[in-house]
């Protein structure tokens, strides 16, 4: 069965995000002809336009094709946007900020060899929601930044400051060998009712 043409490219730019695609990406991820997928995306920005049950449209700004939401919607994603609790966190996110909160501070190396992956991206996204920042900088080589949360941390989980932190079981907190699995599963019963929208 062959991909209709709208399919791909509603999927490319979807996956795109805000990034987009030029007509030029758009030609070779899609094996297409230029006037092909012109009249392609002319079809679904109508098809997009005229149906009230989708929130989001087709746009071309500045060479770039993206797929955009609706101004009809503006109010319900500004809701999203004003309140960051809706927009709940993966299991690697709350994993690395539950490392940080009872770790504290900690530097990224070290969080990486509690969970045995990387987590660079988790890093990022809790500092984007504001929950982690930079509290100094680890001696020696290389000064790493060191991490460790924030008050919006504490409105986050409705905690009056640290101290009201879940205690961990003592196993956990003698495991001086760095057991992930028992650990990681300490973190998230302390965070389960926690990290609940």
């Amino acid at each position: 069965m062959m991909t209709h043409l709208s399919s791909k490219i509603e999927a490319l730019l979807f996956v795109a995000g805000d990034d987009g695609l030029s007509m030029k990406q758009l030609e070779f991820l899609t094996e297409a002809e230029e006037k092909d997928i012109k009249d392609e995306i002319a079809v679904m920005a109508k098809r997009y336009e005229e149906t009230e049950t989708s929130g989001i449209t087709i746009k071309e700004l500045a060479g770039v094709y993206q797929l955009v939401t609706k101004k009809e919607v503006a109010d319900t994603i500004q809701r999203l946007v004003e309140n960051p609790t809706v927009q709940s966190l993966s299991q690697a996110s709350l994993e690395v900020l539950a490392i940080i909160a009872y770790k504290q501070p900690i530097t990224r190396v070290e969080i990486e060899d509690l969970r045995g992956v990387k987590s660079e991206k988790a890093l990022h996204t809790l500092a984007g929601k504001a929950l982690i920042q930079e509290v100094g900088r680890a001696e020696g080589t290389g000064r790493a930044i060191l991490y460790g949360t924030t008050s919006e941390f504490l409105n986050y989980f409705g905690l009056k400051n640290l101290d009201e932190l879940p205690a961990l079981p003592e196993e956990a907190e003698g495991d001086q060998d760095g057991d992930t699995d028992l650990f990681m599963t300490k973190f998230q019963e302390a965070f389960k009712e926690e990290a609940k929208v």
